[in-house]
C-alpha cells in the first residue's frame, strides 16, 4: 500500500466504512474520515475504534453533496475509499431525489476531485441490489443490471459515471460491488440486527418476507476485499464482486440466529416490513471467482463464526436497538 499520503474514506461514520478505517488504521495508514455534518457533531461508528489506534486519524465533517467540501477533503489523499451513500432501500421509494442527490452527485464530486486533483487510486462502492433479482447464479459480473428500486438505480447510475471517468479520462478508477455485508456495528435497518434483536429480547421474530435468498459477507471479509482490489491494478476500470458464492434465506437465517441466541420462537412474515412485491429482490448469489483471479481475495470467516461475533455486538448494545415494535 502506497506510504506516501493519506487515505480518504468517506461514509466513514457508517457501518462498513469504521472497519475500513480501523483496519487502514491498524495497518499503519494515515486516514483522513469523511463524516456526514450534523448539529450534534457525531462520528457515527468511529467512536467505536479503539482510542490507542487513532493516533494517526483526522476526521473531517462535511457533505458528499458539496463539490467544494468533498474537493478540500480529496486534497492531498493519495487514494480515496468512497462509501458515503444512502443505503436504505424503503426510504428510497419516499425520497428518490435524495438518493440521486448523495449517490449519484456524490460520486460525482468524487470523480472530478480525483481527476484534478490526479489521486493514484480510486474505489467506489457499489451493491449486489443493483443485479436484481437474479436471472443465473452465482452472478458474476456480467450479469444484466435491473434496478428495482430507486436506490438500486442511483447505485447504476454512480457505478456507470465511474466507469465512465476511466474509459473517458483514463481515471484510476475500480468498483467494488459487496454482497450483503453484516457484522458488529451494523444498525437495525439491516436484517441481521433486526432479527438478533428480536431474537434477544421479543418473544417472536417478525419479518418481511422469509424466502429471499443473500449471499452474507462477515464485515472483516468485505474490509480485507476493499483493500485487496484497492492494491490491485487488475481491479482498476473494472466491477469486482465481493461475495462468498454460498447463500442462506432470511426464514433460515432466522432461525439459525434463534438456535445460536439460544432461543426457540416464533418466526413470522409481517406486511409493515415487505416490500412492494415487484421491487423484491429474492435472489442474490454472488460469484468470488474474479475477486480471487484480480486481487487474491476470499472470503473466510464462516456464517456461524460471523453471526456469534454479530451476536456477541448486538447484545451488548441492545439498549440501542428498539424492541418495543416487535412486541406482542
Amino acid at each position: 500500500m502506497s506510504s506516501h499520503g493519506k487515505t480518504l474514506v468517506t461514509g466513514a461514520g457508517g457501518f462498513i466504512g469504521s472497519h475500513l478505517v480501523e483496519e487502514l488504521l491498524r495497518r499503519g495508514q494515515r486516514v483522513r474520515a469523511f463524516v456526514r455534518y450534523t448539529s450534534s457533531g457525531g462520528i457515527g461508528c468511529l467512536s467505536e475504534i479503539p482510542s490507542d489506534l487513532t493516533g494517526h486519524l483526522e476526521i473531517v465533517h462535511g457533505d458528499i453533496r458539496d463539490g467544494r467540501a468533498t474537493r478540500k477533503a480529496v486534497a492531498g489523499c493519495m487514494r480515496i475509499y468512497h462509501l458515503a451513500a444512502l443505503i436504505g432501500i424503503p426510504y428510497s421509494y419516499v425520497a428518490p431525489d435524495a438518493y440521486v442527490a448523495v449517490n449519484i452527485q456524490g460520486t460525482l464530486n468524487i470523480l472530478e476531485a480525483a481527476r484534478d486533483l490526479e489521486v493514484e487510486r480510486t474505489i467506489i462502492t457499489s451493491t449486489s441490489e443493483v443485479y436484481g433479482t437474479a436471472l443465473r447464479t452465482p452472478i458474476d459480473e456480467d450479469h444484466p443490471l435491473q434496478a428495482q428500486s430507486p436506490y438500486a438505480a442511483s447505485k447504476i447510475g454512480a457505478d456507470q459515471l465511474a466507469l465512465s471517468y476511466h474509459r473517458a479520462f483514463g481515471l484510476p478508477v475500480m468498483v467494488v460491488r459487496p454482497f450483503n455485508t453484516y457484522g458488529p456495528r451494523q444498525s437495525a435497518r439491516a436484517v441481521i440486527p433486526t432479527i438478533m434483536s428480536q431474537a434477544l429480547a421479543a418473544d417472536r421474530v417478525r419479518l418481511g418476507c422469509l424466502t429471499p435468498v443473500r449471499d452474507m459477507v462477515f464485515v472483516k471479509d468485505t474490509v480485507a476485499g476493499f483493500l485487496a482490489c484497492g492494491e490491485s491494478t487488475r481491479c482498476i476500470g473494472q466491477v469486482t464482486n465481493l461475495a462468498t458464492g454460498s447463500a442462506v434465506s432470511i426464514g433460515e437465517l432466522a432461525q439459525r440466529i434463534c438456535r445460536l441466541a439460544g432461543r426457540l420462537l416464533p418466526i413470522e412474515e409481517t406486511d409493515e416490513r415487505r416490500r412492494p412485491d415487484a421491487s423484491e429482490v429474492y435472489k442474490l448469489i454472488g460469484s468470488a471467482v474474479a475477486a480471487s483471479e484480480r486481487a487474491g481475495w476470499r472470503a473466510t470467516t464462516s456464517l456461524d463464526d460471523g453471526l456469534r461475533q454479530t451476536l456477541d455486538w448486538v447484545r451488548g448494545n441492545l439498549n440501542s436497538f428498539s424492541i418495543d415494535a416487535y412486541r406482542v
